[in-house]
């Protein structure tokens, strides 16, 4: 059996995060001479050459040291996830959650769970990463996040899911469009008018999607990488938007400006918010409880 300890592959689990030797042991607190005397122990125990270390060059990891990165961060966070549930025992969870979520949700999202979950579980320190699919779904993979909040659109095979509410796509237009009388609009009817389009990953796409299976063409106007920046455009009469529905929305641009959500008929792009993590991983008990929480309160705030 190798003969390393778990201080070791912490250590070594945290190189892929740096460029050389000297800020790893820098960010860990620990002297660069006894980082490196921890690495050569390890690769001793694990008989191959998991670092390539060169002074003028930076550091970077074999491939069988990237392999024994990204299993010591599964290690560690099943050995940390261990420790919460045994700490966990009477209701009382303590200790980190690294929470992903999709830039689309996160400021419909995150404040009504991290304010209510932080009041009921002050021990529990909640870490955010925002970005699209291709920023979340690989740092789930390596570990780096326990879990991500994301719509179930597109998402790879090797993911475990956890609903936490039901959406749809829904017309966004200025109060003053014309077709915001109307109490539901066709694609059809929208497809003539200048489209301002989110551009991200799952929501471009899906956005096309739905007018390909209508056989309908969009009048692109332009296409913006925030949602802010999509509602204040439509705010301002330059053209509608297609946008999930979400919890906690205001009527209103950051300028103050009106603007109206209608439902589309027949419907499209009805589909799930959802918490995912990878297969074979069991979320620590506190991690559970966030999804759970925000399942309980999201999916209340939607039906309300």
């Amino acid at each position: 059996m190798p003969k390393f300890t778990l201080r070791q592959l912490e250590l070594f689990a945290a190189l892929p995060d740096h460029p050389t030797l000297s800020s790893a042991a820098s960010a860990l607190h620990i002297s660069e001479s006894a980082l490196s005397h921890a690495l050569n122990e390890l690769e001793t125990a694990v008989g191959e050459q998991l670092c390539v270390r060169r002074k003028a060059r930076g550091m970077w990891l074999t491939q069988a040291g990237q392999y024994l990165a990204a299993r010591a961060r599964t290690i560690l966070k099943e050995t940390d996830g261990l420790v919460s549930e045994l700490a966990g025992v009477g209701g009382v969870l303590r200790g980190p959650v690294a929470l992903g979520c999709y830039t689309g949700l996160a400021s419909n999202v995150l404040p009504s769970v991290l304010e209510g979950f932080g009041k009921l579980h002050p021990g529990v320190d909640i870490s955010i990463t925002v970005g699209d699919h291709g920023d979340l779904l690989p740092r789930l993979e390596t570990g780096a996040l326990d879990a991500a909040i994301v719509y179930d659109i597109g998402m790879p095979a090797g993911l475990q899911r956890q609903a936490i509410y039901q959406t749809e796509v829904m017309a966004i237009l200025a109060e003053s469009h014309p077709l915001a009388t109307k109490p539901e609009l066709d694609l059809a009817d929208l497809a003539p008018e200048p489209l301002i389009m989110l551009e991200s990953v799952p929501s471009t796409g899906y956005t096309l999607l739905m007018f390909a299976e209508r056989g309908l063409t969009p009048t692109l106007a332009a296409q913006v990488p925030q949602i802010d920046l999509v509602r204040a455009l439509v705010g301002r009469g330059l053209g509608y938007s297609l946008l999930m529905s979400r919890p906690n929305q205001i009527p209103v641009t950051t300028e103050g400006l009106p603007i109206v959500s209608r439902p589309l008929r027949p419907r499209a792009g009805g589909t799930s918010v959802v918490a995912v993590w990878p297969d074979g991983i069991a979320l620590s008990a506190r991690a559970q409880a966030v999804m759970d929480y925000a399942s309980e309160v999201l999916e209340g705030i939607v039906t309300a």
